[in-house]
């Protein structure tokens, strides 16, 4: 019941981001790295998005197939090469 919960808020929390991603983006200001992404509007973007299926990871429990290609440049996240060296 906790995971459904959270995934909720995430996914509503997402949709929030989107909707509201100008005021955000004047409260957070813009950095040089972001504006590789294509500016603090595009990375709110990309962020929402990011969350929004990871809620939905987390709402159907497939939370380790979700950062199952983390396992690739991270050894110690989830994924099939957990389990040490």
């Amino acid at each position: 019941m906790g995971d459904f919960l959270l995934g909720l808020i995430g996914i509503a929390f997402s949709l929030t981001l989107i909707k509201y991603r100008e005021k955000v983006g004047g409260m957070m200001g813009e950095a040089n790295w972001m504006r590789k992404v294509g500016g603090i509007y595009n990375f709110i973007i990309i962020v929402a998005t990011f969350l929004f299926f990871f809620s939905i990871a987390k709402i159907t429990g497939t939370t380790n197939i979700f950062l199952s290609p983390l396992s690739f440049i991270l050894p110690s996240v989830g994924g099939p090469n957990t389990g040490g060296y």
